[in-house]
């Protein structure tokens, strides 16, 4: 989800229509049929952080559906072929999160985590989405301090005030409308369907499955919604809510309910350890130390020598629980963080950067995907809200984003995902879940109909499936591998226990 590769600023609610897109979608994919998709020539990888056996090539896609014969540009996909080709039963497409998020080296880093039967069965395939890593590069010119992590969410000031953040967001929008040119208006979450579709082409295949996960779950239903009749085993994990009238606003809003739901894990570890490193003797004493640690560094920041940012602040202090919500093996590290912070320690970390691709790709696709409220009195007002209702997270979810300053509509109308179509997807999802709350995977099990059953894990952390020990569900990982393998989806929604060896 989530405006950095994993997880974004702006991240993570569907009724039949008459097609299986709003009628500027189909139009615009009409003439898809007409152009000639050449096929992949594979060779070697830049590079050495990949299997050996990974192989590389080039697509070349429209810049601009609607005039496929106009400017093109270039996708960067991988593959890993099946290893034991006997059994090979097709492609499984590996789509990344984000947006902005490479997926290039997929097929080796996820292919890693793939139980044998199905690396046998399939050809793993990734690609970097347009725009971003070995595909063509988009590019806002941003400055420094817009590509750094620490200012990618819109935290408000300490008192609740938000004009920095309307400085920060206009400034961003004029940039990207200044330099992005064409390939930043084209970033869509339609537009990556599409490419998808053409990669299938290419590929030779009739029908794909995919594993996907994040945002990649948004963009696998927008392209279950689009070419259903292309889709053979979808698996969808960790899911974002589809709401057509919201999509990543949504998901932004969503991080309030996320850290709310995930946290009480958190809280429960931090008060179980031993005396001397315990935060509080209770979950409920542990919430009240995060939040008048917050409140104190709102009103006095630590110094940190040595680091980018030379102080921490209550909202660099909130940024660090809510990443490390992401996953359980983060909460070792999360605690003794929180207890130096309250001894007056401040460790001298760099914050993350963004490189400009990513971030054009990451802002370009939030903001071309729907429009977003204009009124800066508006989001003042939900921030104001936010900070009273979910305090762990200071109104920073309903903020302003640079999307409020947008210069361009939407090219084309959100895909609204519906029942009709195959019954042929298997939605994977935690309970408990920071980027891409239970309460929006429901909603989009609820819009897929029976198309689609859901596995529910009892478990916090971002990602459900194939999650490394001790955290693995293997009630979660049985249906996923049932499903991929030999095509045996339950037959109803199923729910599972936590994951067996998990503290």
């Amino acid at each position: 989800m989530p405006l950095m590769t994993g997880k974004t600023a702006a991240l993570a609610l569907a009724i039949a229509a008459t097609a299986s897109v709003l009628a500027t979608v189909s139009s615009a994919d009409a003439s898809e049929g007409k152009a000639v998709t050449p096929s992949l020539a594979w060779g070697t990888c830049d590079g050495e952080d990949h299997d050996a056996r990974q192989e590389c090539a080039t697509l070349s896609v429209p810049l601009d559906y609607r005039d496929p014969d106009g400017k093109r540009i270039t996708l960067a996909v991988s593959h890993i072929r099946s290893e034991r080709p006997g059994a090979r039963r097709g492609t499984l497409l590996l789509i990344p999160g984000g947006p902005g998020g490479s997926g290039l080296n997929r097929p080796t880093t996820y292919g890693k985590r793939l139980p044998q039967s199905v690396r046998d069965a399939y050809d793993l395939v990734g690609f970097d989405p347009r725009g971003l890593g070995g595909s063509t590069h988009a590019d806002c010119g941003l400055a420094d301090e817009d590509l750094s992590l620490a200012t990618s969410r819109p935290w408000p000031a300490a008192d609740g005030g938000i004009t920095g953040n309307v400085t920060t967001a206009r400034r961003i929008a004029d940039a990207c409308a200044r330099n992005g040119g064409d390939l930043v208006r084209s970033l869509s979450t339609v537009n990556e369907a599409r490419d998808i579709d053409r990669i299938r082409q290419a590929l030779g295949e009739r029908k794909l499955s995919a594993w996907n996960t994040s945002y990649g779950t948004y963009v696998g239903s927008v392209y279950a919604q689009l070419y259903p009749e292309r889709t053979d085993r979808w698996v969808l994990d960790s899911n974002d809510d589809p709401d057509p009238t919201r999509v990543e606003r949504g998901w932004l809003a969503n991080l309030a309910v996320g850290v709310e739901d995930s946290f009480p894990a958190f809280a429960e570890f931090a008060s179980s350890l031993p005396e001397a490193e315990r935060l509080a003797d209770t979950p409920a004493g542990v919430r009240r130390v995060v939040l008048d640690l917050a409140a104190r560094l709102d009103a006095e920041p630590l110094p940190r020598d040595g680091a980018a940012q030379p102080v921490l602040d209550g909202n660099m202090f909130r940024q660090s629980v809510l990443t490390a919500l992401y996953s359980q093996k983060n909460f070792k590290d999360l605690a003794p963080f929180i207890k130096g912070v309250r001894d007056g320690h401040a460790p001298a970390e760099t914050p993350g950067r963004m490189t400009q691709d990513a971030a054009a790709v990451s802002y370009a696709t939030l903001c071309n995907d729907v429009e977003w409220p204009r009124s800066v009195s508006a989001y003042a007002r939900d921030v104001a809200a936010g900070r009273a209702s979910h305090p762990l997270t200071a109104g920073m979810p309903g903020n302003i984003t640079p999307c409020a300053f947008w210069p361009d509509k939407p090219q084309d109308k959100p895909v609204r995902v519906t029942d009709r179509g195959p019954s042929n997807v298997l939605l994977v999802q935690n309970r408990h879940d920071v980027a891409t709350p239970y309460s929006g995977a429901l909603n989009l099990r609820r819009a897929f109909g029976d198309r689609a059953r859901m596995v529910s894990v009892d478990s916090t952390g971002h990602g459900a499936a194939y999650v490394p020990a001790p955290y693995t569900s293997s009630c979660a990982d049985r249906a996923v591998t049932d499903y991929l393998v030999r095509g045996e989806r339950p037959a109803g929604d199923v729910s599972c226990p936590a994951p067996e060896e998990a503290p």
